[in-house]
C-alpha cells in the first residue's frame, strides 16, 4: 500500500494559504478518485481508496506543519511499511509558483513539515512532490509569505500544477518514481548556439580580468 501524505496547517483560516497546497493536492486527488469518506484517526485526516488495482491511504496530518511526522510516522508503523511506500505533496519557496518538481528522497530543503517526517521516520527514503510557491515579496517574512493566499495571478498556475501532478502520481504507484521524475518533471532548456557562445565570451573576458 501507498501512503500519500499531504502538508499543511488544520483550520479554515489556513485552508487558501500557499502552506497548504499539500492538503489542496490531496483533495484534489481524492475528487479525481471519487473518495469521499475520511476518518479522524494517527492525528490526521485518512481516506482509503485505490489507483487502478493498488491501495492507496490518502492523509492530510492534523498536527499543524512543523509536526507533521508526529502524523504520518505511526501510520507508516501501524501498516508496517518502508519509507518508500511514502508520498508526501507540499509547498516549496524555491521554485516558481506553479511549478513542480518530482523528488525520490534526500534532506528538508529548509521544509518544516518534511524536517519533522524525517526526524520522525529516521529515514529520507520517501517521494515528495514539490509544489512551487516562489519567494516572500521584498519586506515580507517567510511566515507573512507561507500564510497568505495567492495571488489572482497565482491561483491559476497553482490550480495547473496540482492538476499536473494527478497522472504523475498515478504514474508513481502504478509504475515507479524513476518513470513519474523522467515524465513529468520540467525539462532543461538546453541553451542556443548564441547563448553558449555569449556565455563562453563572458566566461573569456572574466579570465582576463584575472591576469
Amino acid at each position: 500500500m501507498k501512503i500519500i501524505a499531504g502538508l499543511g496547517n488544520p483550520g479554515r483560516e489556513y485552508a487558501m494559504t500557499k502552506h497548504n497546497v499539500g492538503f489542496l493536492m490531496i483533495d484534489t486527488l481524492a475528487d479525481h478518485l471519487g473518495t469521499t469518506e475520511w476518518r479522524d484517526k494517527f492525528d490526521a485526516l485518512i481516506a482509503k481508496t485505490r489507483i487502478g488495482t493498488e491501495p492507496v491511504l490518502l492523509v492530510k496530518p492534523q498536527t499543524y506543519m512543523n509536526d507533521s511526522g508526529r502524523a504520518i510516522a505511526p501510520i507508516m508503523h501501524f501498516y508496517k511499511l518502508p519509507a518508500e511506500d511514502l508520498i508526501v505533496a507540499h509547498d516549496d519557496m524555491d521554485i516558481p509558483a506553479g511549478v513542480i518538481r518530482i523528488r525520490k528522497k534526500g534532506s528538508s530543503g529548509g521544509h518544516n513539515g518534511i524536517k519533522s517526517i524525517l526526524a520522525h521516520l529516521g529515514d529520507e527514503h520517501f517521494s515528495r512532490l514539490r509544489i512551487g510557491i516562489g519567494r516572500p515579496l521584498p519586506g515580507w517574512s517567510v511566515v507573512n509569505h507561507v500564510l497568505a493566499p495567492f495571488t489572482t495571478e497565482d491561483a491559476p498556475k497553482i490550480r495547473a500544477a496540482i492538476q499536473s501532478l494527478i497522472p504523475a502520481v498515478e504514474c508513481i504507484v502504478n509504475d515507479d518514481i524513476d518513470k513519474a521524475m523522467n515524465l513529468y518533471n520540467p525539462k532543461k532548456k538546453k541553451k542556443s548556439r548564441t547563448q553558449k557562445t555569449e556565455a563562453a565570451a563572458l566566461d573569456q573576458d572574466t579570465e582576463e580580468g584575472r591576469r
